[in-house]
């Protein structure tokens, strides 16, 4: 399975940005697929997780209610809306995905920088 995310970029604080993450090589249908996030000097930290018939998300508690997650298993794409970005959002957001539901991913993105200006 190959990840290619995009959509990052620089936004002012209060705005919004759209991440898009684009699957092949698999059943995409079957994909748990999720978004986590590295800030500079900081652990890659989980953001948000949305099972393969879409009908089931999971947040962190530092995005709920900001960001949505969301899939198109005909375009074979996962997205992360971002509304109301803090500068505390700036990282670089990675794509993963797995077959199994849980924590553990197994494919990864090669990330896309999300810079929030204040």
């Amino acid at each position: 399975v190959q990840l290619v995310e995009s959509g990052g970029g620089l936004v002012q604080a209060g705005g919004s940005l759209r991440l898009s993450c684009a699957a092949s090589g698999g059943t995409f249908s079957s994909l748990v697929m999720a978004w986590f996030r590295q800030a500079p000097g900081k652990e890659r930290e989980f953001v948000a997780r949305i099972t393969g018939s879409g009908v089931s998300t999971y947040y962190a508690n530092s995005v709920k209610g900001r960001f949505t997650i969301s899939r198109d298993n005909a375009k074979n794409t996962v997205y992360l809306q971002m509304n109301s970005l803090k500068p505390e959002d700036t990282a670089v957001y990675y794509c993963a995905a797995d077959f199994r539901y849980g924590m553990t991913y197994n494919y990864w993105g090669q990330g896309t920088q999300v810079t929030v200006s204040s």
